[in-house]
């Protein structure tokens, strides 16, 4: 969400910074609702102020015996409390008008930030690890380390159709305990290593955590609501940052650091036709999520920080990747600067995204009231926040049986996984765990 302040300071560059987002001029938009809700405030304001004085002298005509003056003070008195109350309500119109407007714009970008269109001209930052020569490599669910077992494929489709309908897959056997075991390791590495604190979250959630990380109200439809009105999150960016919703921390609990592991949900409302097969896009999926809180100072380090956190699971598993920072037009909606990391596939021969992290600079902060009291004194001041994943766990599955796959359809597992596994490495062409 942004300062209506800031706009009043710097219209022509709220506008130019929104434009580099492919959005149209608001600033005269904005200022006009700012405008009829500041007047309307002056207006009831100075209104009380007549009423108050001509309170005062109702009493004084009256007991002076001036009927005539008192009559037209008491009207006078009664015609004032009709007008604040009117301009009372034009404010609280506009204000909404403006509230609503604001949580309508995304982030403005970092200037440092690549302008662009599209996915296409985001920029490389560098690439980890080179990519096996995998003769007639296979997408994951065409593995036959995946698609044996002696109940049934390791990736079942069709039996979480029956229940679920497209976009859910039911995981058996060795492939489930490779899962499981991906999410313990990065749980482990996050925590034990790079210093985030475990958290476990609920996954459903009230209107205002929804509205607080950005979700609402402008992507409700890419979301899954019950009748009861809660929300299942998207992720546990969701729950991880409302945490400090409504707090006034201490700058020296600055940063703050979590993790959590959890079910996400995710309607994929405008993803109709794109990676429907096998499990890279799914409905339902896991994933170990980042969150940071820190002081406005600190938070582009921050970013570079929980990217390497990100990247350091790859190159413990030897998965290749690529991080790019995405331009303008390839951003999230509360991002101001993300770098998505991207594994390589050899099925489909190319990168793709398994975890985006992302600075949202004070964005969200704002939306939840989220502040610190600086240890120098002054004013409390909104934190940064930023978020990432570390990292999707079954993209990452896809990742280790994709980059694992032998010619005679077993799948070689990371010897990093190991521990995980009870020493166990391979799963064999008719999908056990060896």
């Amino acid at each position: 969400m942004h300062d209506i302040r800031a706009v009043r300071q710097d219209p022509e560059g709220f506008d130019a910074a929104l434009a580099r987002r492919g959005e149209g001029p608001v600033s005269a938009e904005l200022l006009a609702l700012d405008e009829a809700r500041r007047g309307a405030i002056q207006g009831a304001e100075a209104a009380l102020a007549d009423r108050n004085a001509a309170s005062k002298e109702v009493g004084k005509a009256k007991a002076a015996g001036d009927e005539e003056g008192f009559e037209r003070l008491r009207a006078l008195v009664a015609a004032k409390k009709d007008e604040i109350a009117t301009l009372e309500v034009e404010a609280r119109t506009a204000d909404e008008a403006l509230a609503a407007r604001l949580l309508e714009l995304p982030n403005l970008p970092d200037p440092r930030v690549p302008d662009g269109g599209s996915e296409e001209d985001n920029v490389e930052l560098r690439r980890w690890g080179a990519p096996r020569d995998i003769l007639a490599a296979r997408e994951h669910h065409e593995i036959p380390a995946v698609v044996s077992g002696e109940n049934g494929p390791g990736m079942d489709f069709e039996t979480a159709a029956r229940m679920s309908g497209s976009r859910f897959v039911l995981l058996r056997g060795a492939v489930a305990r490779v899962h499981r075991a991906l999410a313990q390791f990065m749980l482990d590495v996050q925590t034990g290593e790079n210093g985030l604190e475990e958290t476990m979250t609920p996954v459903l959630v009230n209107d205002a955590a929804m509205l607080g990380t950005g979700q609402l109200p402008k992507f409700a439809e890419d979301s899954y609501r019950t009748e009861e009105g809660k929300w299942l999150i998207p992720t546990s960016e969701v729950t991880l940052t409302n945490t400090v919703a409504g707090d006034v921390l201490a700058e020296a609990d600055l940063p703050r650091r979590l993790c959590a592991h959890t079910l996400c949900f995710r309607s994929e409302a405008g993803s109709a036709g794109r990676d429907t097969a096998g499990m890279l896009r799914q409905h339902q999926f896991e994933k170990v999520e980042m969150v940071s809180i820190t002081h406005p100072d600190a938070s582009r380090g921050e970013l570079d920080r929980m990217t390497g956190c990100a990247e350091g699971i790859l190159e413990r598993l030897g998965l290749p990747y690529r991080t790019v920072v995405l331009c303008t037009g390839d951003m999230g909606f509360g991002a101001r600067r993300t770098h998505d990391i991207e594994v390589w596939l050899p099925g489909q021969d190319a990168y793709r995204e398994i975890s985006s992290c992302s600075d949202m600079g004070d964005f969200q902060a704002r939306r939840m009231n989220a502040r610190f009291k600086p240890a120098a004194g002054g004013k409390p001041a909104f934190v940064h926040t930023l978020n990432g994943s570390g990292l999707a766990v079954g993209r990452c599955l896809i990742a280790v049986l994709e980059n694992g796959q032998e010619a005679d359809g077993s799948v070689t597992l990371p010897e990093a996984l190991l521990p995980w596994l009870g020493g166990k490495g391979r799963i064999t062409a008719d999908g056990v765990l060896e």
